[in-house]
């Protein structure tokens, strides 16, 4: 998958990309990416890539001109492959993990950060296909945004983590429930133990009881979430909820 980026700060997104999974699924070719930085196509010799906002008002703009520039030379570096323009700001839509899967399905994606007050809004009439937010606050810049965007994508395309199973089981999976507790060795740690079914060796039991958590859990930490799971609960979930953990 392709994933081209747009910034005025490259180092930000290179020192996260060089490290880990990111790192390793770009050297078995299962990634492609190419960090650009926009002040590289600003037209002046300062490289001048904000202004002052028309009509006043505290804080910089993003020029039209570098920017829309950038966005040119990284789809057609691709040609005739079309890959959506995302811009990353507070007043796109909330990114989620369906929206993940949705985009892992795709060759590629140009992810345009944003900095200052934003963009001149005529690149967004002109390029931008989707504005996404990563949650209901205001960052200094789209880096953060974009990288975890990337990350989230990443780790769903194949054979980019060590275990397929993994990405299935994560919190807000298919079948949006929150992730069971996990433990490892030792088995007696800080006088509290390891759940028994864990220790059993019986699969059977030990799915059943990694399910029950993932209801118990769901229901507690996430009533937004679960509103929308009760309604379609199985009657196998139904019972699993009715057993006493203690």
């Amino acid at each position: 998958m392709i994933f081209e980026v747009l910034t005025i700060f490259p180092e930000i997104i290179e020192n996260y990309l060089s490290s880990a999974i990111m790192k390793r699924a770009e050297q078995a070719d299962v990634t492609h990416f190419h960090v650009r930085n926009i002040r590289d196509f600003a037209l002046d010799k300062h490289h001048t890539t904000d202004d002052m906002p028309f009509g006043g008002g505290p804080g910089m703009v993003m020029k039209a001109e570098p920017v829309s520039a950038a966005i040119e030379f990284a789809s057609s570096a691709h040609a005739p492959e079309k890959l959506p323009v995302v811009y990353l700001s507070p007043q796109g839509q909330t990114w989620n993990q369906a929206l993940a899967r949705e985009f892992s399905a795709m060759p590629g994606i140009i992810l345009l950060c944003g900095r200052y007050e934003g963009l001149d809004e005529r690149i967004i009439e002109k390029h931008v296909d989707l504005e996404i937010s990563v949650g209901d606050y205001v960052l200094t810049g789209g880096e953060l945004g974009a990288l975890i965007m990337i990350d989230s994508i990443t780790r769903l395309l194949p054979g980019v983590l060590g275990n397929s199973d993994s990405a299935q089981q994560d919190s807000f999976s298919e079948d949006g429930l929150l992730d069971c507790p996990h433990y490892t060795r030792p088995e007696f740690w800080n006088e509290m133990r390891v759940p028994e079914v864990l220790m059993s060796g019986h699969h059977a039991k030990i799915k059943e009881w990694r399910r029950q958590m993932s209801l118990l859990r769901t229901k507690s930490r996430r009533p937004d979430m679960w509103k929308n799971i009760e309604s379609v609960l199985s009657k196998e979930d139904k019972k699993l909820l009715e057993i006493d953990t203690n």
